[in-house]
């Protein structure tokens, strides 16, 4: 019954550079796990971005171009409104040309009777 010790205790016990070995490998591994996560988040920071730049643009063009319809419509209901403002003076016009002309008696009494309220109107201000 005689057994070496040191062949006993080598394959029961591991030495100093086999326990450290895996250590290290398993270290390695996380560090490039670690360097690809990190690569991977900031790709994907990066799209995020990059699609939110996107969006941004998207919607202020959008909000360009509504508005500059909208002001186009304004200008366009104005000139409208002008339109019809100076189709309706040059009726009234019309109106009052015709009446002074089948009634001038009546068109001097109105005239007269307008510019004694303005002059009491005035009297009165100052």
């Amino acid at each position: 019954m005689s057994s070496t010790p040191s062949s006993h205790q080598t394959s029961t016990t591991p030495g100093p550079r086999e326990s450290e070995q895996p250590d290290r490998i398993g270290l390695s591994e996380l560090r490039q796990d670690m360097a690809s996560l990190k690569s991977t988040l900031s790709r994907f920071a990066s799209q995020a971005g990059d699609d939110a730049a996107k969006t941004v643009r998207g919607a202020s063009q959008s909000l360009a171009s509504q508005v500059g319809d909208a002001a186009s419509g304004v200008a366009d209901m104005g000139s409208d409104l002008a339109t019809t403002a100076k189709e309706h003076a040059k009726t009234f016009a019309s109106e009052l040309e015709g009446m002074a002309r089948r009634n001038p008696l009546g068109t001097i009494a109105g005239a007269l009777v307008v510019g004694v309220v303005i002059g009491l109107m005035s009297r009165g201000r100052s």
